[in-house]
């Protein structure tokens, strides 16, 4: 007999018997690595007692690992082993090692995991069985699943109590039903309302869950639901958190607040990060003051409590990390930055230098150059002058998408330079800007870059101006000037500039020539100041000397002139006229103007006109003007013209002229709108009228009166204006047709039109007037106060026979004959 040293057991040797196993221990020896040499050892020894069977199984393994086909025969001839024993019995203990030896090796193997759980079940062993299921799912392909939840369902359906299945059956369910993207809820709810159920369940349930890889599922929906990683960052924390990791929950707090890219996540992250620090505190200071310790000398406490602070501090930099995360091009949250790290200056740089290095200008949100500027005056505000210097420099590089920037950093970069009484260097700047480009380019053209534009920028060329007036000669300012018009980027602004400038220095001419070639450049309406400056300064420069050179300038102003700025240029011109001129050539100059500016304007012209030519020729020059006046303007203010035309005739006696007036004004004047006129005539005739006059005033206006009331469109117009619309004539009844309403107030304007009429009793005039023949006479009294008051006792002589007439002869005095007596 040989003593083979390996045994399952120590201290108790196997003997084998010699003939049978030498073979097959020989061949195992020279092919130790040979599956098949062991299997066919193993069938040998079948029959064998089951601790030599075992030994052999245990010495093939411990060359074989990782063969799949022993680990399960080995495995099902243990279970066998144990079969019918009490499950008390220390043998189970020993295939559940055995199993548990095996997964190390053949963990992905679903058959080995299956029959390990249903030897788990069969022991009763629920936790146990349990935790087996949710380590098979945790190991196995998701592809594999489906073999194992029938056991697993039920193994849960089959427990006496229920909440072990309810606690396993909804987290297994979710975390199939959110995968799968045909699955369609009863109930209504999203896809993403079922990931947020299984990110609560799991996270408030977090030792009832090992089954499932909760921190894979929760950031697997970060990926898929980017619009909501505020509420699943806050369950994935909030599992570290029920499961005791505080630190783990800490550094998803401090991912999520560093990833999110919206405000809405942040506020949420935050705030509950916010919460977990102050809980912290309160659950050491509890228990600090339970234990009777000295809170003062807790360090961890004041290191919680420093965390607390530290990151209530670093709240509005974090929100603006959101912010720029959002969009890295937006100049107004990079400013924001620049400005929470105010007073300390080496995080102040690196935000500059990080910002100038993000902002695309092309992409940017704001002003990219603004950003140069403030990062160059920092530098400028620590008396660092070559440090702004080389930023202004390399701002100055960039390619801007405006030319307006460009322009703008060459503008801060001399005015810097102004504010160090540096004064050649920033002409020399400003110079640098101007100068032409070896390429050319026009200042709208953007497919070029804006160094090669900014040569066209008004606002460099309107600041190396001012320099060259303030510092530099005649000579060179005058060059500047020419250079600006030359390159037809001028203002009207800049010409007047220009001129001004001339005419300071006294070269009046040169400053009329300015005026003449910004005249040339622009057309109405731009040209309107160069050419109000211009005719004013020519004036003012010579006065009548070159009287017809300035009918010219006033000529040439007044062609194409718009009607809206023709006004004032008219209003100089005849000024011009009366100072220097003829009056006769005033005059025209004022009846061109009234038809030559706008409508509106119309009625203030006739008045200047009308007050003019009474001044210089006497108002009754003015009779013509009032005419036309009366014929071209609207009824509104030829009213008014009509009213001071008859004023102006009854001032100079001529009272038959005044009435004619009125009675040709009557015809645009409705009584019930225009009472102060028809008042005023009232008043008129009584003081120069009679009784006659007076009835044809009453015949006029119930004439036109009649005329007006005859027209629907007016009276329409009328009821519109006082009410708004013409359904607001009849209230509640809205749905009656618009010209029925209008039909009922025409009837009704008739009525009272009716009731207006004289009472029968009343004797009827030869005009139709509310007016009595008593009324009539007082008027006609008032109208002729000298007139002989005739009694009225024979008014109604006409009722009976007229008195007899007494009369009486005298003789004719002999004067009266004269010569003729004798004949």
């Amino acid at each position: 007999a040989i003593v083979i040293p390996l045994s399952p057991r120590p201290g108790r040797p196997l003997t084998l018997n010699e003939d049978d196993d030498l073979p097959y221990e020989e061949e195992i020896i020279r092919n130790p690595y040979s599956v098949k040499c062991w299997i066919r050892y193993i069938e040998h020894k079948q029959n064998a007692q089951k601790s030599v069977l075992n030994m052999i199984y245990e010495r093939a393994l411990k060359e074989l690992p990782g063969s799949y086909k022993l680990w399960y025969n080995y495995l099902r001839e243990r279970r066998k082993q144990v079969k019918g024993k009490c499950v008390t019995d220390l043998a189970y203990e020993e295939v559940n090692n055995c199993h548990e030896r095996a997964l190390v090796f053949m963990h992905k193997m679903p058959r080995l995991w299956i029959d390990y759980c249903q030897f788990m079940v069969s022991q009763c062993k629920i936790t146990r069985s349990r935790r087996t299921f949710d380590r098979a799912l945790r190991a196995l392909p998701i592809t594999q699943h489906p073999r194992i939840w029938p056991l697993y369902l039920r193994f849960a359906h089959n427990l006496p109590l229920p909440e072990t299945a309810i606690r396993v059956y909804p987290a297994i369910r979710l975390a199939a039903v959110v995968n799968d993207e045909n699955f369609v809820s009863k109930e209504g709810k999203s896809n993403y309302q079922l990931w947020h159920e299984l990110c609560d369940l799991i996270s408030q349930n977090p030792d009832k869950v090992t089954s499932l890889k909760v921190g894979a599922i929760i950031r697997g929906g970060l990926t898929r639901f980017t619009d909501q990683l505020g509420k699943l960052w806050c369950s994935l924390a909030d599992y570290y958190i029920r499961s005791g990791h505080f630190e783990k929950a800490r550094d998803v707090y401090e991912e999520a607040i560093l990833t999110v890219v919206t405000v809405r996540d942040f506020t949420q992250v935050f705030d509950s990060y916010a919460q977990f620090e102050e809980s912290m505190i309160a659950a050491k200071m509890e228990t600090t003051s339970e234990l009777g310790q000295d809170e003062d000398g807790d360090i961890d406490l004041e290191l919680r409590l420093a965390r607390f602070e530290l990151l209530i501090t670093r709240r509005p930099l974090l929100l603006n990390s959101v912010l720029l995360r959002q969009n890295p091009h937006n100049v107004h949250e990079w400013h924001k930055r620049v400005k929470l790290y105010e007073g300390q200056p080496r995080q102040i740089i690196n935000t500059y230098t990080e910002a100038v290095q993000t902002i695309d200008p092309l992409k940017a949100t704001g002003k990219p150059h603004s950003l140069w500027v403030s990062f160059a005056r920092f530098y400028e505000d620590n008396e660092q002058l070559d440090d702004a210097r080389t930023i202004f420099e390399k701002a100055t590089k960039v390619n801007y998408k405006q030319v307006d920037d460009l322009a703008a950093v060459w503008c801060e970069y001399g005015e810097m330079e102004l504010r160090h009484e540096n004064y050649d260097q920033a002409l020399r700047i400003l110079r640098k800007a101007t100068a032409i480009p070896a390429r050319k380019a026009e200042y709208f053209d953007s497919s070029e870059p804006v160094q090669n534009r900014v040569y066209k920028s008004l606002k460099v060329w309107s600041m190396l101006a001012d320099l060259e007036e303030s510092l530099g000669t005649f000579q060179s300012t005058k060059a500047v000037y020419d250079r600006i018009i030359d390159l037809r980027i001028a203002t009207p602004q800049i010409i007047i500039n220009y001129a001004m400038f001339l005419e300071e220095h006294n070269y009046f001419e040169d400053s009329f020539k300015a005026y003449e070639r910004g005249i040339a450049l622009f057309r109405w309406p731009n040209v309107h100041d160069i050419w109000n400056t211009y005719l004013t300064k020519f004036i003012d420069r010579y006065g009548g000397k070159k009287l017809e050179r300035a009918r010219d300038l006033f000529e040439q102003a007044l062609d194409k002139c718009p009607a809206k700025y023709a006004k004032t240029i008219y209003l100089l011109y005849a000024k011009l006229e009366e100072e220097y001129g003829l009056a006769r050539h005033a005059m025209a100059v004022y009846e061109r103007a009234t038809a030559a500016v706008e409508p509106e304007e119309q009625h203030q012209m006739f008045n200047i006109y009308i007050k003019r030519a009474a001044e210089i020729y006497g108002v009754t020059h003015t009779r013509a003007i009032y005419q036309k006046a009366i014929e071209v303007l609207p009824d509104e203010h030829a009213r008014d013209m009509c009213l001071r035309f008859a004023d102006m005739e009854s001032k100079l006696g001529e009272i038959d002229r005044a009435r004619a007036i009125y009675s040709y004004c009557s015809q645009i004047c409705d009584p019930r709108v225009t009472a102060h006129f028809w008042q005023t005539w009232k008043e008129f005739e009584v003081r120069h009228g009679n009784e006659d006059t007076i009835r044809e005033m009453l015949r006029i206006k119930r004439s036109v009166q009649a005329t007006y009331n005859t027209q629907v469109n007016f009276m329409s117009s009328q009821m519109l204006k006082a009410t708004g619309t013409v359904s607001d004539l009849a209230p509640g009844q809205s749905g009656v047709d618009d010209m029925k309403l209008l039909e009922q107030k025409a009837q009704q304007l008739a009525a009272e039109a009716e009731q207006d009429k004289p009472k029968p009793k009343d004797k009827i005039l030869f005009v139709r007037s509310d007016t009595s023949r008593s009324e009539l006479a007082e008027l006609a009294k008032q109208a002729n106060p000298d007139e002989i008051d005739i009694d009225d006792e024979d008014e109604d002589a006409e009722d009976g026979e007229p008195d007899e007439v007494q009369l009486e002869q005298k003789s004719v005095p002999t004067a009266v004959f004269g010569g003729l007596k004798d004949d």
